[in-house]
């Protein structure tokens, strides 16, 4: 269930939200974890800021132009991004990463 929102037009505090989840606080922490070492080691890039790992619930990972958040079910229902962001465009993810 990872979505990705276009929204460059809308805010000006990034290009795109990536949101996704994870099961537990485990899970969460793996995602995010995943993810950092992904674009440092592979792409040499950096963060800026990362929060909510004490309790993995909501993890948020700042790249600048890029925002990525990681929730747990109840959370995302909770804060519905996707809703509260409707107006941004939604992405085709198999546009960019292919039908696999």
């Amino acid at each position: 269930d990872i979505i990705l929102l276009d929204i460059r037009e809308k805010t000006g505090i990034a290009d795109y939200f990536v949101i996704c989840t994870g099961n537990t606080k485990i899970q969460t922490k793996a995602i995010a974890d995943g993810i950092e070492e992904k674009l440092d080691k592979e792409y040499g890039v950096t963060i800026y800021h990362r929060e909510g790992f004490q309790t993995g619930e909501w993890i948020l990972l700042d790249y600048g132009s890029v925002i990525v958040q990681i929730f747990q079910p109840e959370a995302r229902q909770y804060y519905n991004l996707e809703k509260l962001w409707s107006d941004g465009k939604n992405v085709d993810l198999t546009e960019i990463l292919g039908e696999n």
